[in-house]
């Protein structure tokens, strides 16, 4: 596929399959989160990719119960085809039980931390749709480790204390029978040309 046609096609997705992501697949989205570009060429973003559904659907309620979004509206919403956390109450686990999740963590007091998790995370969501593989970007991972389970996680993981959990990327096949999340319209007027 052409690059800006997968950039066009890629969409979050919020519903999986059970089924769990194909290894080769999966060493390809990370080999392309590892070149993305990082802030001086630090290369400081860990993976911390976790396939053991017990931890994943734990991690995600605690998650979950420590998110206080906005509830979507009528008019406020972040998806009417595959509803997120923010809107519909009754999503209990804020990974959707995805059958793979990545927690990228971040060096603590460094001022580009969050933005290189960002192009790492693009770099990851291209790739995987490439492969057929759906993902989802999940801001605030901190909180998925804000109880004494998430702390043990932290400390089997054995991630150093001077890193933190700035996000989750969900991986999986799309659950078989949805329709691919149709784009929306891009809005005018975003571009500025001086």
């Amino acid at each position: 596929m052409e690059l800006l046609e997968l950039m066009k096609h890629r969409r979050a997705i919020r519903r999986f399959d059970a089924r769990q992501v194909d290894e080769d697949a999966l060493q390809k989205i990370l080999e392309a989160g590892l070149y993305a570009p990082s802030a001086g060429g630090r290369q400081g973003v860990l993976f911390a990719v976790c396939q053991d559904r017990e931890v994943n659907e734990r991690l995600g309620k605690i998650k979950r119960a420590n998110s206080n979004p906005s509830m979507a509206t009528a008019t406020r919403y972040v998806s009417r085809e595959q509803p997120s956390i923010a809107d519909d109450a009754n999503l209990v686990n804020a990974f959707y039980d995805a059958p793979t999740v990545i927690t990228f963590f971040a060096p603590k007091n460094f001022l580009f931390a969050a933005e290189d998790c960002a192009c790492a995370a693009e770099n990851m969501m291209l790739m995987a749709d490439a492969l057929g593989v759906g993902s989802c970007y999940i801001g605030q991972g901190w909180t998925a480790f804000a109880d004494p389970y998430g702390q043990e996680i932290l400390k089997k993981w054995a991630i150093r204390p001077d890193y933190y959990a700035a996000m989750q990327l969900l991986l999986g096949y799309p659950r078989e029978g949805d329709a691919h999340p149709t784009p929306k319209p891009r809005k005018d007027g975003r571009v500025l040309r001086f």
